[in-house]
């Protein structure tokens, strides 16, 4: 059991909160490409709002934590960590609403490398809770568009848990997979859930493309994000996604266990 002042401490201490390593520069950036409604960056949502630089400065201030100052272009960014505290209890409060009616659920990660492990606890207590862990389409291919140009993955799951893998990595024992920011796998995951005559998750766990593509479907999703991915908390605001958990997303793997530990204590999921 992980106490709130603790798991405050650890997010302090891990980086995962405070003083964090994105760059104001790279957030910054990242406001600017979403303005123009860029698809690297906006990645499934279709904002309904005008949304511009100065606009999503003010939201990220107003949802992580970050500078509020326009003026302010360098330098690390600042997540506070009562917002990272109180997002997580709401993100557990949906996880537990969801395992009370055993209710179908997928997950899926475009950060296999950092986050493989918590969502992939988190299936395993859904699971046992009563809840069907969704895998659909896999093996599909999805064709995605990465700065190297066109290429294309395969979906696969890892412990309950979606992610891509580049085709030739795909066999057992191989890297975890792909980063990857595209909504077009859970689309296609969807898809094909579709296709198959259901069911369908009645909520979708993830960060990136897996919450803003499948909440812009009108599915409730969930999800963690960085100070320089603006869609998710765009998706928040309008009301397209339920709850984001403003964090780093790209620490040490075995940082985010206290997280895990704490959401499922939360949800009355502990094991």
């Amino acid at each position: 059991m992980v106490s709130r002042g603790a798991l405050r401490a650890h997010l302090l201490d891990a980086r995962l909160a405070g003083v964090v390593a994105t760059s104001r520069e790279v957030s910054l950036r990242s406001y600017r490409l979403f303005a123009a409604r860029d698809p690297r960056v906006v990645i499934g949502l279709d904002p309904a709002g005008s949304w511009r630089q100065r606009d999503l400065i003010a939201l990220m201030a107003d949802r992580c934590g970050v500078s509020a100052d326009p003026a302010c272009v360098s330098g690390l960014d600042v997540i506070d960590p009562e917002r990272t505290l109180t997002a997580l209890d709401a993100f557990a409060d949906r996880i537990a609403a969801a395992a009370q009616r055993s209710a179908p659920v997928l997950l899926g990660t475009g950060h296999p490398h950092r986050l493989l492990g918590f969502y992939a606890a988190l299936a395993d207590a859904l699971s046992a809770a009563g809840c069907a862990v969704l895998t659909p389409a896999h093996g599909r291919c999805v064709d995605i568009t990465t700065r190297f140009g066109l290429r294309t993955y395969n979906l696969a799951y890892v412990r309950g848990v979606a992610l891509v893998r580049e085709p030739d990595l795909s066999r057992p024992g191989c890297e975890p997979g792909a980063h990857t920011h595209s909504p077009l796998p859970v689309r296609t995951v969807l898809a094909a859930a579709a296709e198959a005559g259901g069911p369908l998750p009645e909520l979708v766990i993830g960060d990136h493309g897996w919450v803003c593509g499948a909440g812009q479907l009108g599915f409730e999703a969930i999800g963690l994000a960085d100070t320089d991915d603006p869609a998710l908390f765009v998706g928040e605001a309008e009301g397209a996604v339920s709850v984001v958990v403003p964090l780093d997303d790209a620490v040490r793997s075995d940082y985010y266990r206290p997280l895990t530990r704490y959401v499922l204590n939360r949800a009355c999921l502990s094991q």
